[in-house]
C-alpha cells in the first residue's frame, strides 16, 4: 500500500518535529473503481447499498494486517468493477491514510457481497 501525502507529512512531522500529530483512532476501508493517488481522488463507490467498513489491525514486525474478516453488505445494485482499496479515518469523508490496487479487479453486481478475509490486507513499512 501507499501513504497519502497528507499522513506522509504526519508520519515524519511525529518522527522529527515536537510538533503535535493528532492520531486516527478509527479506520475504514474505501472500495474504489478508478484509482485514487498521493492526493486522494480517484472514484469511491457511490450506491447499491455501498458504505465504508470498519476494519481493526494487528502489527507484527513492519506489516500492519487486518486482524478480522471486512465484509460488505450485499449490493442493491452494481458497484462497477472494483480495482483499489484505500483506509480512511472516517466512514465518511475524512482523511485518505493508504491505498493500493487489488491483485485482481473485482465486479460487483447486484446480490454479491465483497469480502476481505482476515490478513488480506497488508501495510508494510520497509
Amino acid at each position: 500500500m501507499s501513504f497519502s501525502n497528507d499522513f506522509e507529512t504526519r508520519v515524519l512531522n511525529y518522527v522529527f518535529t515536537t510538533s503535535s500529530v493528532t492520531r486516527p483512532t478509527a479506520w475504514h476501508i474505501a472500495l474504489y473503481t478508478a484509482a485514487p493517488s498521493d492526493t486522494g481522488g480517484g472514484t469511491e463507490v457511490t450506491g447499491g447499498g455501498y458504505t465504508r467498513k470498519p476494519v481493526a489491525f494487528t502489527v507484527s514486525g513492519n506489516t500492519a494486517s487486518n486482524s478480522a474478516s471486512v465484509e460488505y453488505p450485499t449490493a442493491t445494485a452494481g458497484y462497477g468493477t472494483v480495482t483499489h482499496i484505500g483506509v480512511f479515518d472516517a466512514s465518511s469523508g475524512g482523511n485518505l491514510i493508504a491505498y493500493a490496487a487489488l491483485t485482481t479487479s473485482k465486479a460487483i453486481d447486484t446480490g454479491d457481497v465483497f469480502r476481505l478475509p482476515a490478513g488480506d490486507l497488508d501495510i508494510t513499512l520497509d
